[in-house]
């Protein structure tokens, strides 16, 4: 890319993450590729303050737009002047060449936009309970994903667009996506989506040596969040099924429930005495939840996830 065509974009919303939104911030400038980095800060007066006297040379803004991930984004693509927008969540590190190799795709005027992998970062040892199948309940690249050149979406932790075919889409739907810790998404699908159906012959391209370290929290690793987090999977699915077509929004999702999920409870109940049954209990109960979910959604015109399923981050 050009020099200063690309501006880094990192969402922040709560002081808890302060320390890996340092960590963030500091990875985002730390490259061979000149970029911007934006902070934008979702409805927090005191972190917006501390943050904009933290990194007076970047730019630091509060969230315009209604409160969420989504909205987030979208004030960040507001002020966007350069050719390519990369997203970095506010809990994730880029590793050395992040960066560089996630803007490689652009040079095919094709690609409209780029995603990369994300490696967690446990808080210990990784809990049985997330054999890699699950990783993506905790925002990381996960066994049985698409790891093709060409992919249907692409991960928010680690993603890269073309700002201006993202503006012609609207952005990201506000109506989809985190709202603190609400364990909702879907948004990034969404958007992918309708970039390729805007432009025939636009690819999304999955780049795995763009590598991010994503962060995971206790909180994170216990059951009651892979409910949470598998139940709002299914709604937010529905949710987008409603908007594109059930065949879009689970071309993905279908083939990994049917041929990886499968595969992967019989591994785990091949191996009990080394936590293969604690394994297996959890892709079932992920895999139900997520179904519960997605019907909840599909029976619910303007479905809402209940406070009470938000988790510590």
């Amino acid at each position: 890319m050009t020099m200063r065509s690309i501006t880094v974009v990192i969402c922040a919303y709560t002081e808890d993450r302060w320390e890996r939104l340092c960590e963030a911030v500091a990875s985002a400038g730390d490259g061979d590729v000149a970029s911007r980095v934006l902070i934008v800060i979702d409805h927090n007066p005191e972190l917006y303050a501390r943050a904009r006297h933290t990194w007076p040379a970047h730019q630091v803004v509060q969230n315009t737009h209604r409160q969420g991930l989504s909205g987030a984004r979208n004030t960040a693509l507001d002020l966007v002047e350069d050719e390519i927008v990369a997203f970095l969540d506010d809990d994730a590190a880029g590793a050395d060449g992040w960066l560089e190799a996630l803007v490689e795709p652009f040079a095919e005027p094709s690609v409209v936009a780029t995603g990369g992998r994300a490696e967690p970062v446990w808080p210990g040892v990784r809990p049985a309970s997330l054999p890699s199948e699950l990783w993506w309940i905790v925002g990381c690249s996960f066994r049985g994903q698409p790891e093709g050149r060409d992919v249907r979406n692409v991960m928010g932790c680690n993603m890269a667009f073309r700002a201006r075919e993202l503006r012609a889409v609207g952005g990201f739907d506000e109506s989809l996506g985190r709202v603190g810790t609400v364990p909702v998404g879907a948004e990034e699908t969404d958007a992918c989506i309708r970039l390729t159906r805007l432009r025939p012959g636009a690819r999304i391209a999955f780049t795995p040596d763009a590598v991010v370290h994503h962060t995971v929290t206790l909180p994170r690793t216990r059951m009651r969040y892979l409910v949470a987090r598998s139940f709002g999977e299914g709604v937010s699915k529905a949710a987008l099924g409603r908007r594109l077509g059930p065949a879009s929004a689970l071309s993905t999702e279908s083939a990994y429930v049917r041929r990886v999920l499968p595969r992967a409870v019989g591994r785990e109940l091949l191996r009990p005495h080394r936590g293969g049954l604690v394994g297996a209990f959890a892709i079932t109960t992920s895999t139900a939840a997520a179904a519960v979910g997605y019907l909840y959604g599909r029976a619910t015109p303007a479905p809402r996830i209940r406070p009470a399923l938000a988790v510590t981050p």
